[in-house]
């Protein structure tokens, strides 16, 4: 099973019952260093990098499956990397894919 943090769209059961065909009740948890910017893809949620900020959401137990659905479901303008969580839980997340925004300076770092 995967570890998804979402905060955004993702944590709305219609969507997650339309989208992989359940519901899911998320762990809530805490995302650190990254902020919610709703401008670059309105009126869609995106995290960016930000020192200090901090986004608030839910981990949701996942099959590959269900990864790969939303995969697809995020797109291109949407990066899938690897975070620590305030809980110290490790997780997948969703955030800014830079390739879409080249006149923006986004410091992305993802773990090893």
């Amino acid at each position: 099973m995967i570890d998804l943090f979402v905060y955004g769209t993702l944590q709305d059961h219609m969507v997650q019952q339309s989208l992989i065909g359940r519901m899911i009740d998320g762990a809530k948890d805490t995302l650190e260093d990254y902020t919610i910017n709703t401008v670059l893809m309105p009126p869609y949620p995106v995290a960016v990098p930000k020192d200090g900020g901090r986004i608030d959401g839910q981990v949701l137990i996942i099959t590959q499956d269900e990864l790969t659905t939303l995969d697809a479901y995020e797109g291109e303008c949407y990066l899938r990397i690897r975070v620590w969580l305030v809980s110290g839980r490790e997780a997948w997340v969703y955030i800014v894919n830079p390739a879409c925004y080249p006149d923006e300076d986004f410091a992305i770092s993802q773990m090893d």
